[in-house]
């Protein structure tokens, strides 16, 4: 394989991917809708905890929860308006505040405040509300004092917020959509206007126009992917691994985008295959949507070790021995892909040397 060749190559897919709808689809399309999911649970414009505070006397901690920006604060006439507001989710915490809260902290007498939690709030917004109702505990005092904080969590208790759980399944459409579609519909095209044979008798071999067409859709599914994690605040503390997981998704889902292409004659006949394979594409995707399903079912995809490396990282802060089995198996199905590929390159090359 020459990587002179497989540039030139590229170089053309870039010119005239712009031209193709599918091209446009694949990186438009994600973006939309993550928007869109962001819009409709309200987390994508917001990004603040949310602390709802009942007050019974005049306590300055409500006014110093007011004061700080990090917060969007709402203060409620009753402790039942409190708690239907929290156990509803509109705020993360509720907090209640006794008639003498002040006097207690100022006198150093034990002091019990009533903390309510939204069971599906996010846990960096617990963490936050937390930490600023200590330091508005601070403030009172002006010393460290013994306050007891009796917690009540209302609702579900699952910690999944729903744009959480569609995460997964944003990402997968996100790598899959730019790497499948981009080379698959590309090489069909191809086919449809006789214009692969005439790429074939050029000093570029099979096995370097299936790679060239499949960097570029591994390329704009790389891209994608991580527009969608920075739209989503999910980069996590370690994004060099969570890009080079990314970059190895991107790869395997371009090899599955080829496999179609080389295989398909025509573009209804792609779309009929690509739609029959959404499911078992997509499965773990919809599988973490629903956390009372056993999600050991989705090990049986091939597409969850692409997305669940990358869930492990982004969200729960693993480092690269945690995901390693995973990313072998993806390592592996790549591997696998790639003898496929040789394979198809080689029959694709005989048939038209036969015609």
């Amino acid at each position: 394989m020459k990587l002179r060749n497989v540039g030139i190559l590229i170089v053309k897919e870039m010119v005239q991917g712009p031209k193709s709808f599918m091209f446009i689809l694949a990186l438009v399309m994600p973006v939309v809708f993550t928007l869109l999911v962001s819009l409709i649970f309200g987390t994508f414009f917001s990004g603040k905890a949310r602390l709802g505070i009942f007050d019974e006397g005049s306590s300055q901690m409500t006014a110093l929860a007011q004061a700080n920006a990090a917060l969007s604060v709402s203060v409620y006439d009753s402790k039942t308006e409190l708690v239907d507001a929290t156990r509803r989710g509109s705020v993360d915490v509720g907090l209640m505040l006794p008639q003498e809260f002040d006097r207690q902290v100022l006198a150093n007498e034990l002091a019990r405040i009533g903390v309510f939690v939204w069971g599906e709030s996010q846990m960096q917004n617990r963490i936050i509300l937390s930490a600023a109702v200590v330091h508005g505990i601070r403030q009172v005092a002006g010393q460290e004092v013994p306050v007891e904080i009796i917690e009540t969590v209302l609702g579900e208790g699952v910690n999944i917020p729903w744009e959480k759980r569609l995460l997964p399944l944003m990402v997968l459409i996100t790598v899959l959509m730019g790497g499948t579609l981009i080379p698959s519909t590309s090489l069909v095209t191809e086919k449809m206007k006789h214009t692969l044979p005439a790429l074939a008798v050029t000093p570029a071999t099979m096995l370097e126009i299936f790679t060239a067409k499949g960097l570029v859709g591994a390329i704009v599914s790389l891209m994608t992917g991580v527009l969608i994690l920075f739209l989503n605040r999910g980069f996590g503390s370690q994004p060099a691994l969570l890009v080079g997981i990314l970059v190895l998704g991107s790869i395997f889902s371009a090899q599955i985008g080829i496999m179609l292409g080389a295989m398909v004659k025509d573009i209804n006949t792609l779309f009929a295959t690509i739609k029959s394979m959404g499911l078992f594409l997509y499965a773990p995707g919809f599988i973490y949507i629903f956390p009372d399903l056993p999600q050991w079912i989705g090990r049986i995809f091939p597409t969850y070790y692409i997305i669940q490396p990358v869930l492990e990282v982004s969200q729960n802060n693993a480092g690269l021995a945690e995901v390693a089995p995973e990313l072998g198996i993806l390592i592996g199905l790549i591997l696998l892909s790639s003898v496929l590929l040789a394979a198809l390159a080689q029959r694709q090359t005989e048939a038209m040397a036969a015609v």
